[in-house]
């Protein structure tokens, strides 16, 4: 490897590194805040990217994921809760990869209540542009998620199904941004089951505050 590939690259785990940094996401940071960040990493990803990056190809296996803590306070009522969900795909073909996840959700209140979910989910994507360095792609997932209450060990089990986009930008051979946008979701909740009610969620919508943001890494 030459010294100016070298340096591209360290450039990119640079980039990628603000990129987790970003995941770890703080909810009371204010928009702005987190617009101007993202604006900043935005700029360098394009001044330092290598443009003989390659995309994905068959055969290809990707993992990312997502950590997130959060905060809140009204009062002097407090709440806490972390997620972390790592995730991990296959491309079957040029432009389909299928993959799987698992997540955990802790939520902690004021009353020391508390709520636990574990997620088992799947899903499948196909990208349009697969092996460039800047690709789309339409995502199809599928969420199993287990809930435990505390006090009184209260459960409940919710299914989901979403469908969305996404937007693939490689910095490197190995390392990409990832945004993922939502845009149809629809879950039903047992609510704990016995003859309980069930919850039916449907959510149509382009709300761009709700893309996410990641970091891919392909082998």
């Amino acid at each position: 490897m030459s010294y100016s590939d070298s340096l591209l690259t360290n450039r990119g785990y640079f980039i990628t590194f603000l990129f987790l940094l970003l995941t770890l996401v703080i909810k009371k940071k204010t928009q702005i805040m987190k617009r101007i960040f993202l604006a900043a990493i935005a700029v360098m990803g394009f001044t330092f990217a290598n443009a003989q990056t390659t995309g994905f190809s068959k055969g290809n296996t990707f993992i990312s994921g997502a950590l997130s803590i959060s905060s809140d306070k009204t009062g002097d009522a407090k709440s806490n809760g972390f997620e972390i969900e790592p995730k991990v795909g296959y491309f079957l073909t040029e432009n389909i990869a299928l993959g799987g996840k698992l997540g955990f959700r802790s939520d902690k209140f004021e009353n020391d209540s508390k709520d636990n979910a574990f997620t088992v989910g799947a899903f499948g994507r196909y990208y349009f542009t697969p092996a460039s360095q800047f690709s789309v792609f339409g995502q199809l997932g599928l969420d199993y998620t287990g809930h435990k209450h505390k006090p009184g060990n209260g459960k409940s089990n919710e299914l989901g199904a979403g469908l969305g986009l996404g937007l693939s930008y490689f910095l490197s051979n190995h390392f990409a941004i990832e945004a993922t946008w939502a845009g149809l979701n629809y879950s039903v909740n047992n609510n704990g089951g016995h003859g309980a009610d069930k919850t039916n969620s449907f959510y149509l919508g382009s709300d761009l505050r709700e893309v996410q943001f990641g970091v891919v890494y392909k082998f």
